[in-house]
Formats: structure tokens, sequence, C-alpha cells
């Protein structure tokens, strides 16, 4: 059983639910500097570090190296995915029916942390195909737990954090998460990976990235505090849950087509791991190039961040993510027709500024459907459905790559987002504007 609010922020009890609702909207924003705070500094850290892992150039870079092999690329990417797939379900069937989900969030948050760490050990530890499984093991277990963390620190947002200032909040902390990540992807590239620091320059990487992760998670727990919602729903086994996915898809149409757009984008990323092994073949890949190329994938996510949540905020997000999605369809264009480091620093730009806008978009507009107690699990069900067909993608882009070349890989995710974006514009409305509508 949770602990239960007590003093003046408590809910008043009784079935007075307008009562019980205003309460919990006067904590929300009597608490909002503290919360907001927290999340500030959560996403910040949190982001910085998960960015190095989850950049389009270490691990793939760091993945090959090792194995030699496209396929091993692929497979590991999938891998990560497929951790993702069951997880986020789970996840939400573990706090839906939780007035607090904060002891949950430190768990699933903490065990994903140490992923990272065991990434890097194997990297010291281990060599040749003892390393290779090690590294592969521990990407499954980073999803795994990724996509469980997903769920519960998106409803710790959407609890806490009202509507019109999501974006706002996404954008700083994106942002000054994206600086700091942004040049120490640069610093890791020349300082620690190039001179192969400690014996081992990516481990040394992940262990900063587990250190950066870590320390955000204890800021949120130090600063947060979180309301009892005036409603939950019942606790229910996982596998009913699992059969209540087609009533919450069928419960609202422009919702149904949103995930077809989410999974048709995560398709996309079929060319993601590739990026920097095209770029490698065509100029001089050392470990400078690769920080300078990280930064720029990573400072163009940055600036874009600070655009992209004020932009949400005022026109909602699904403009956002259909100029995402154009966006990326133009970078991926670009990315193919370049050689000179020059020009491929400028795709890698556009690449971080629309995978950003995407990311912040996805996230965002799931929490603005539908009604607060299905919350949970139509978070986990967007989770599910990305991380699908994010698993079949790396690998079967592995599979291509090895068969047919990096071209034709690219020329399958420019298809994906064209569709995702005609998807997008034609049959998806704008949550925001349907919810007021409907008021």
């Amino acid at each position: 059983m949770d602990a239960k609010n007590d003093g003046p922020d408590a809910a008043p009890d009784g079935d007075d639910l307008p009562a019980r609702e205003a309460a919990y909207e006067k904590f929300v924003w009597d608490n909002l500097r503290r919360n907001y705070l927290g999340n500030y500094l959560h996403g910040m850290l949190g982001m910085t570090g998960f960015r190095l892992v989850n950049a389009p150039t270490f691990l793939p870079a760091y993945l090959h190296m090792i194995s030699g092999s496209n396929l091993i690329v692929g497979l590991g990417l999938a891998l990560q995915q497929i951790g993702g797939v069951i997880s986020p379900i789970f996840g939400a069937t573990k706090i839906e029916h939780r007035t607090k989900v904060m002891p949950a969030a430190l768990w699933m948050g903490g065990l994903a942390r140490l992923a990272i760490l065991g990434m890097a050990i194997s990297g010291w530890l281990l060599k040749d195909q003892s390393l290779v499984v090690a590294l592969l093991f521990f990407m499954f277990m980073f999803g795994l737990f990724m996509g469980a963390q997903r769920v519960v620190f998106s409803m710790l947002m959407a609890k806490v954090i009202p509507i019109s200032r999501r974006g706002r909040l996404q954008a700083w902390r994106n942002a000054t998460g994206g600086v700091i990540a942004a040049a120490l992807a640069y610093f890791a590239g020349k300082y620690l990976i190039g001179p192969n620091l400690f014996g081992n320059g990516y481990s040394a990487t992940f262990v900063l990235a587990f250190v950066l992760t870590s320390l955000g998670l204890w800021a949120l727990q130090g600063l947060l505090k979180e309301p009892e919602p005036p409603t939950t729903r019942a606790q229910g086994r996982f596998r009913d849950r699992l059969r209540d996915f087609p009533r919450l898809i069928a419960q609202d149409r422009h919702y149904g087509f949103f995930l077809v757009v989410q999974m048709l984008a995560t398709s996309a990323r079929i060319a993601t791991p590739f990026y920097i092994l095209y770029v490698s073949a065509n100029i001089e890949m050392t470990g400078a190039t690769l920080g300078l190329l990280t930064l720029a994938f990573l400072g163009a996510d940055t600036l874009a961040n600070l655009v992209w949540g004020y932009l949400g905020d005022k026109a909602g997000f699904r403009l956002v993510l259909l100029l995402s999605l154009v966006a990326w369809i133009g970078a991926t264009v670009a990315l193919m027709n370049v050689h000179d480091i020059t020009a491929v620093f400028v795709a890698f730009a556009a690449l971080g500024a629309s995978l950003s806008g995407y990311m912040m978009a996805a996230q965002t507009m799931v929490l603005e459907f539908g009604s607060r107690d299905e919350l949970p699990m139509r978070i986990a069900v967007s989770a599910t459905a990305e991380s699908i067909t994010a698993t079949a993608g790396p690998l079967i882009g592995g599979v291509m790559a090895e068969a047919l070349g990096y071209q034709v890989v690219f020329g399958c995710s420019i298809g994906f987002l064209v569709a995702a974006a005609l998807i997008l514009l034609v049959l998806v409305k704008e949550p925001r504007t349907a919810r007021l509508a409907a008021n």
C-alpha cells in the first residue's frame, strides 16, 4: 500500500470528485517550482549521460570495432529494442493502480543505469567474442529497463507538470543537457576514445554516462513532491491489460493513426546505426572526427530543442512532429550525397535536430490523448509499438547493409518517413485542439 499524503496538501476524503480534482490541481501548482527543478535536473543530467550511449556514433562504432560486422551492429541495436517491447506494459501494470509511482521509478531507473555500468566494466575485463556477447547482453538489459523507465518517468511528468509548461521544460532540460553532452562527446572522442584512456576509451565514456545519469536520478528523488491523483484504475493482471489494447486504441482513431506514425518513424531508424559507418567509408574516421560528428549531432539537438519546446507549447506538438519528419528526410538525403567533412558535419547536425524534435513530440503528444486513468497504459502501448518496429529495423538494416549497401538502407528509411509524414498530415488531429473542442 502506498503511503498517503498528509498535511495541507492532502486531497480531501469522501466521494466529492470535483473537490478532489481541485485539490489535485492546487497541489500541482503549489509544488510546481520544486517539481519543475527536479524534472529539469533529472532530464538534463540523465539525458546528457543517455545521449552518450544512444547517439548514433559511439556505441555503433564500438560494436563494429570489436566485431568487424555490420550484422552485429544491427543485432545489438535490435536486442536493445527487444528489451523495450514488453517492459513498458509491465511497467504500466505496476504503477497504474498506485497513488505514488516514484519508488518504481527509482528501481527501474537504477537498473537501467547499472546496465550502462555493465557495458563499461565488460570492456575492461573481457576480450574478443566474450566482449561482444557481454556488450550485446547489457544492451538488451539497457533496453529492457529503459522501456519500463519511459512509462514511469513520463507518468511522473504528466502528474506534476501542467500541459502548458511541458514543452519549455523539455526544451531547457534537453538544451542544457545537450550542451553538456555535446561538449562531453567531443571530449570523450578526443581525450578518452582517441588515446584509449585507461585501456579502453569507450568504457571510460560509459562510466561517465553512468555517473551523470545517476546524479540526475538522485536529484529527482530529493526534489520531487508527488500528488495522489483523484482517481486511479483498479489493479489488473498483465494478460488482461494486454487484451485491453484494441479497446484503448479504438477509443480514439487519431491516437490509433498516431501509433502508425510512431511505428513508421521508428522503422526509419533502420538507417540510424549506419550513418557513422557510411561516413567512415568516405572520410578518415579518427577519434577526433568521431567526437566532432557527435558534437554536431548533439549540438544541433540542443539548439533545436529550444525551438521545438516553445513551438509545441504554443502551437501543439503535432506541428513539431511534422516538421521534424520533414527535416529528417532532408538530412538523410543530404548524407547520401555529401562526402567532405564540412557537409557531413551539417548533415549530422540536421539529423540531431530532426531526431530531437521527433522524440519530444512523440513523447509529449501521447500524454494528451484520452483519459488520465488510462495514461500509463497509453504510454506503454506507444512505447511497445515503437519498440516492436525498432527491434526488427536495425537487424534487417544490418542484413541489407551487408547484402545491398548503405544507400538502399537509407532509401528505405526515407520511404518510411514520407509515409509517416503523410499519415500525420491527413489522419491525425492535434489532440490539444480536439480536447478544447470537446470541452
